[in-house]
Parts: structure tokens; sequence; C-alpha cells
């Protein structure tokens, strides 16, 4: 199974510190690390949002159009750092595609496996989420039953457990929204005003998962 190690994205490290998170520079490049993924953070110059992704475990240079690198380059820290924001997991990664069998077949031939798939309510044409395991982040595939079009998939957006959500809410005050009761049974989640912050990236932080506090 391919293991997610890296995300790179396309923002300013002081974006990043000023959603609470601790950022540092090695071999030139400004990084920070959310449990076992690291994000790396180019710069706008070469594109806005998840232009990029690193893999353990694939041979292939692109999955559906998004951007796939050897995960022997991630730059993980060898001490978790600690953030303001308190953010220990990165919990998911959200994929968008506008072919939801498209997409699902190509990660599929690239050792991905389909764990469980649900629909999504709402008026309209019906969409499901799928899931898939990267090691210990799961990939949450958002897309049309029907095709709606024959554009790539894309990398949309981060949700981040934190340790103590109440806290992280505290400290973050107007970059973070109220806290409401997530899909998830048993967690809540926030999300990061990222516009205001200039991150190009949506991130959500969720509390932790009710197992995680002996529940």
């Amino acid at each position: 199974m391919p293991v997610l190690r890296s995300l790179i994205i396309g923002d300013n490290a002081s974006s990043w510190v000023a959603g609470g998170f601790d950022v540092v520079d090695r071999h030139g490049r400004a990084h920070t690390t959310i449990g076992e993924v690291t994000i790396e953070l180019v710069g706008p110059d070469d594109g806005r949002g998840i232009v990029a992704w690193r893999l353990d475990g694939i041979k292939v240079d692109q999955i559906d159009g998004i951007t796939t690198l050897n995960g022997a380059a991630s730059m993980a820290e060898t001490e978790a750092p600690t953030h303001a924001n308190l953010a220990t997991q990165l919990d998911h990664v959200v994929m968008f595609t506008p072919d939801l069998q498209r997409t699902v077949e190509a990660l599929e031939a690239s050792g991905f496996e389909a764990r469980r798939t649900r629909d999504i309510p709402g008026d309209g044409p019906t969409k499901q989420q799928v899931f898939f395991w990267a090691g210990p982040t799961i990939i949450e595939l958002v897309g049309p039953v029907e095709p709606s079009g024959s554009g790539p998939a894309s990398l949309w957006g981060l949700a981040i457990t934190c340790s103590d959500l109440d806290l992280a809410s505290e400290r973050m005050g107007e970059r973070l929204g109220q806290s409401k009761v997530a899909v998830q049974p048993g967690r809540r989640i926030a999300t990061l005003r990222t516009r205001q912050l200039d991150i190009s990236t949506s991130i959500a932080f969720m509390s932790p998962h009710p197992k995680d506090n002996g529940a």
C-alpha cells in the first residue's frame, strides 16, 4: 500500500506560521511536519494549493493528473514539532474528481485499496465519498456517481487532528471558526480561516478520535 510522506503546497511560510504551525527551513525549503507527513511550502510562483504529493511504495509520476513524487525525498523531522495550534496528525486529505470511477481506478492501479464508500446527502446529482488508507492518513475521494467532466482530480484540503480543540480555539482566536459536530461520531471540527491567512489549501482541525481519549 502506498504511504503518504509529503504534500507540496504553493504557499509562503509566513502564512502557515500565522496559522499556528511550527515552520522550519531545511535544505533551502520551508516545511512543517504534521504527525508523519511533511508539508513542503514552495511559495506561489508555480501555482497555489496542493501542487504535488510524495508517496512511498509507488512507481508512477502522476495519479489521475496529480503530480506524484517519490517519498524518499521527504524531510520529516526526527522529533515532532510543537505547533501553537496543537496539530498532532494529518487525519485525512480531501481529493476532488469530476469522474469518480475513473479516479478510483487510477488509485487502485497505483496500489491503493478502496475501503469504504458513502453516499453524500443532498439535493442534485448523487455524490459519493470513497476512502483509501495512505499509511496513517486517509484519502477521502469526493465526486459524482455520474461523471460531470473530463478534468483531472485534485488535492483540495486537509483535516488535521489537534490534541485539544478548545485550547486551539483559544489560542487561534478569530483565525479559527467555531467548532461544530463532525460527521465522524464523537468528534468536533473547526475550520481555519485560510483566506484571511493567505493559505491556499482548505484546512480544518478536528478533536481526537474517541478511542484516543479512552472512550
